[in-house]
């Protein structure tokens, strides 16, 4: 999969309680109807998750997860067969009968938490991994989240993280320090000033800033749907620090944002 720098991976959320867009798109054709319109608008790649991983969010059954998102797969597969498709959840059950309806990545937020086994489905069926570092679960994360060196932490645990999927067969991994998952602001700043540091753990990464509390707090922008502009000022800054892929809501201001970037550095 050879895109453009930076790869732009469009958000569908097919929940009713997401952070940003929960409610939006939980009919299967509505949903399916908004990747469509990103992929116009320059998504390369849509991650497709059906259990929301905002703050406190409640856990959700495999059942529930797989006839949330499995329609939804199935149905943009059909009409965009040549798009890629991300499955975000922590369910190997739900990773499986993705990949099988044409997902192409698995987009596993708990960092293997559970266990080798979505690595495992990734070697079996020679799809890449994405291994994000999260500090606890959903339900207790932002609870006073605690480190002595928020980047030497992050980055130790990813590396073990990407050396246990490595021992299960998977070789297409992606990284993601995992921002707004189990940190402060101050932690979210912070690994976002040193993200060059990661690029030593040898893989892609992938960027999930959009419309996150951190940038609604630092700005005094209490609406999520309102933070799109400083989304793609912070990636505008942040592009230099060479992040394969950057997740977003608002895919035609992130089509804007790599344009004038590539402009600037032809």
């Amino acid at each position: 999969m050879n895109y453009t720098f930076p790869a732009i991976m469009g958000i569908i959320n097919v929940t009713p309680d997401s952070f940003s867009d929960g409610g939006l798109y939980t009919e299967h054709q509505s949903a399916i109807a908004h990747a469509c319109r990103l992929i116009e608008q320059g998504a390369d790649i849509i991650d497709i998750g059906g259990e929301s991983t905002r703050p406190g969010a409640d856990i959700i059954s495999i059942d529930e997860e797989i006839n949330r998102t499995i329609p939804v797969i199935q149905g943009l597969h059909e009409i965009h067969p040549e798009i890629t498709i991300s499955i975000d959840t922590t369910k190997p059950e739900v990773a499986e009968s993705a990949i099988k309806a044409g997902a192409h990545i698995i987009n596993d937020i708990s960092g293997l938490d559970n266990g080798p086994e979505l690595a495992i489905i990734a070697a079996k069926y020679d799809v890449p991994l994405i291994i994000m570092h999260r500090k606890g679960i959903s339900a207790t994360m932002q609870q006073n989240p605690t480190y002595d060196d928020i980047v030497e932490e992050v980055k130790v645990h990813l590396m073990e993280r990407c050396a246990l999927a490595k021992e299960h067969g998977a070789e297409k991994l992606i990284i993601d320090v995992g921002i707004g998952f189990g940190k402060t602001i101050e932690h979210n700043w912070e690994l976002l000033r040193s993200l060059h540091e990661f690029h030593e753990i040898g893989y892609p990464m992938l960027l999930g800033i959009s419309r996150k509390s951190f940038i609604g707090e630092s700005l005094d922008i209490t609406n999520p749907a309102e933070r799109d502009i400083p989304t793609h000022l912070l990636h505008a800054l942040l592009l230099n620090k060479h992040c394969s892929i950057i997740r977003v809501h608002d895919v035609a201001m992130a089509q804007m944002t790599r344009t004038l970037y590539a402009r600037l550095n032809n």
